[in-house]
């Protein structure tokens, strides 16, 4: 049997001052309501002592969190953002220790979210000033944006670690009722669209659409693309379903977040949410947990039983995080070979940089030379933690010989803790250092200076050129310029 990894000790940081003032308490008060001396209440809050499974439990009753809410998961995302943005060389600052960016993101996470989403506002209004500045454009300036959409609705879904509770009620007691079939509910959406909703559903794309999926409200006919395969079909109707069921539920789950602040945030969120309602309709939540749990993750079994794709698998399994039935935390992506990050979904706390490149010793590139292949890594980060990931290629498109296709990777991981529960770690030294690939967050923040991929400089330092390696190496201490 594998050896599970010691667990980490759990510290509530800036989080538990958060509760007792949204709660409007005093330190003594919540000292009173937990049970414990003010001194230790205050050693609490400020991270001298960890919380114990006792106060944990304590803190559930109280404010009605569970412990994942004191989960590092958040502040090293923010530290990962934070860094970021003041390792962009436009803004001209010294880098601070990465301990220090690290103690900022724990302990004064407002302040930091502040930092980053006024460099992201700067980053806008730098891109239409030069925009503006570039001959030929007779348009005006484009309005100052609040954000890039895609960037909130991916935050949108972090903060609620990629899992909608309302969203997976809605559809567990849906296929309940409908007595949906594994792999056989492609009929079964089909006649539902037309007795409750009126839409007749026409395999055929409307002219020359490339479509999966039009809806004509005029006719209500839904056009389904006749090349999509059972399980696509069955995703498809199940997301028009959600759109026209569950409309208001979707919109009070996207107008209510605070962090759709542009205008098109909400609807693109709208549509995320629709997607995730149709993973949930075609694979509800407890059946498909207990499979998962039973197959060890198999994800090419869990696609064969519930006839759906590799890719849909792995998205399904980023979601689970139902408060008493909690699957492994994955991080899911789907990447081009340019390294374009087209779908971004995380339970955990693994993060790439916004900015720049991601890093090429990651296995998802290492797909596309072994086409059709998983591939697994264990992935060491330059702060100590360590991932195991799987990745596989899918194609998309290329029904006839001059049909354009679309080819992705996608990546599935985990922190190594939960690696002993997946069947692709079965035979390898998870716990031997020697088999971590190190990796970073992208040339452009990476500290890491002895890497021989390195395309740039890292941020906060100077290299030099090795002609022979063809890579960055440190300058010598006495050659440095001050």
């Amino acid at each position: 049997m594998p050896r599970r990894p010691t667990e980490r000790k759990v510290y509530a940081h800036a989080k538990l001052r958060r509760l007792r003032r949204e709660e409007g308490m005093n330190q003594v008060e919540m000292a009173h309501a937990l049970g414990i001396s003010t001194s230790y209440a205050n050693q609490l809050e400020q991270s001298q002592r960890p919380l114990t499974a006792a106060v944990l439990l304590r803190i559930a009753e109280v404010f009605g969190v569970d412990a994942e809410f004191f989960s590092d998961a958040d502040e090293d995302r923010l530290a990962a953002d934070l860094r970021d943005a003041l390792a962009d060389e436009a803004c001209g600052v010294e880098l601070p220790a990465a301990e220090e960016i690290s103690e900022a993101a724990r302990d004064h996470p407002e302040v930091a979210r502040a930092l980053v989403a006024l460099h992201r506002r700067y980053r806008d209004a730098a891109e239409q000033a030069a925009a503006l500045a570039a001959p030929g454009t007779g348009d005006g300036p484009p309005p100052l944006s609040a954000g890039e959409p895609h960037d909130e609705v991916r935050d949108f879904f972090y903060t609620h670690h990629n899992h909608f509770e309302p969203l997976d009620t809605e559809a567990e007691q849906l296929a309940e009722a409908m007595r949906l079939r594994p792999g056989r509910v492609a009929d079964a959406l089909t006649a539902r669209l037309a007795e409750r909703n009126g839409i007749k559903v026409v395999q055929a794309a409307p002219g020359r659409s490339g479509d999966a999926r039009r809806l004509d409200p005029d006719t209500g006919l839904l056009f389904l693309s006749p090349w999509l395969s059972e399980g696509q079909r069955a995703f498809q109707l199940a997301t028009q379903l959600a759109l026209l069921e569950h409309g208001p539920l979707l919109d009070q789950l996207a107008r209510g977040s605070a962090e759709l602040t542009s205008p098109q945030a909400p609807a693109l969120a709208r549509i995320g949410l629709a997607n995730y309602f149709a993973g949930a309709l075609l694979m509800p939540y407890t059946a498909f947990h207990t499979m998962a749990e039973e197959v060890r993750y198999d994800i090419e079994l869990l696609s064969a039983r519930y006839g759906v794709g590799f890719e849909t698998v792995c998205h399904r399994l980023s979601t689970l995080q139902r408060t008493g039935r909690r699957g492994i935390p994955f991080s899911f992506l789907r990447v081009d070979r340019a390294g374009n990050i087209s779908k971004r979904q995380s339970a955990t706390d693994f993060h790439f940089s916004r900015l720049g490149g991601t890093c090429p010793l990651w296995t998802v590139y290492e797909a596309f030379s072994a086409p059709g292949r998983i591939l697994t890594q264990v992935a060491e980060m330059p702060d100590g933690k360590r991932y195991f990931w799987i990745a596989r290629t899918i194609t998309r498109g290329g029904f006839g010989h001059h049909a354009p296709r679309a080819e992705f990777a996608v990546a599935l991981g985990c922190e190594l803790r939960h690696a002993h529960r997946l069947v692709y770690a079965e035979g390898i030294a998870v716990d031997d250092p020697r088999a971590a690939t190190p990796i970073g967050l992208g040339c452009r923040i990476c500290e890491r200076r002895d890497c021989a991929q390195r395309a740039r400089p890292p941020a906060g330092g100077r290299l030099a050129v090795d002609p022979d390696r063809r890579t960055y190496v440190p300058y010598p201490v006495e050659t440095r310029t001050p």
